[in-house]
């Protein structure tokens, strides 16, 4: 070792940058709140709210036809879809879009009824990726009232 002040330096600097990367929050990102309103109303104007309730129907279905679930346990699981469980995957999947963006993709769904079928949130792969994640955990019953 050449230099042990130096290497007692670099030493320090790693653990100093490793401290700030652990202390750092793990949280999405999240939209300002005058965005979430938007993005509320664009979901209500899409039925978003309601795909994602089929969606969840439909994975729920299918798995108590395939398991033999009884019917106090389907009627148990569909009662622990709850839409606002899902809502923050939603909302960090708008965080990348100002206010004016949101009030234009707002009016283009209030105008335009194609776009309640074809979204940018039915078309959006993360957001379906993270659907079919929230759906199947509904299926296992990590949502269920303990």
């Amino acid at each position: 070792m050449k230099n042990p002040k130096s290497y007692s330096l670099l030493v320090l600097l790693c653990l100093l940058i490793s401290s700030k990367s652990l202390s750092q929050n793990n949280q999405p990102l999240m939209p300002t709140q005058q965005n979430k309103i938007i993005i509320d109303k664009i979901v209500e104007a899409a039925h978003y709210k309601n795909y994602v309730i089929d969606f969840c129907l439909s994975k729920i279905n299918e798995a108590s036809a395939k398991e033999g679930w009884n019917e106090q346990k389907a009627m148990e699981i569909t009662q622990s879809i709850n839409y606002k469980n899902f809502r923050d995957a939603i909302y960090n999947s708008f965080v990348v879009f100002d206010e004016v963006e949101l009030e234009t993709l707002l009016k283009a769904y209030e105008k335009d009824t194609a776009y309640q079928t074809q979204n940018v949130m039915t078309n959006n792969k993360v957001l379906i990726n993270n659907l079919n994640i929230f759906a199947n955990d509904i299926v296992k019953g990590k949502y269920l009232l303990k």
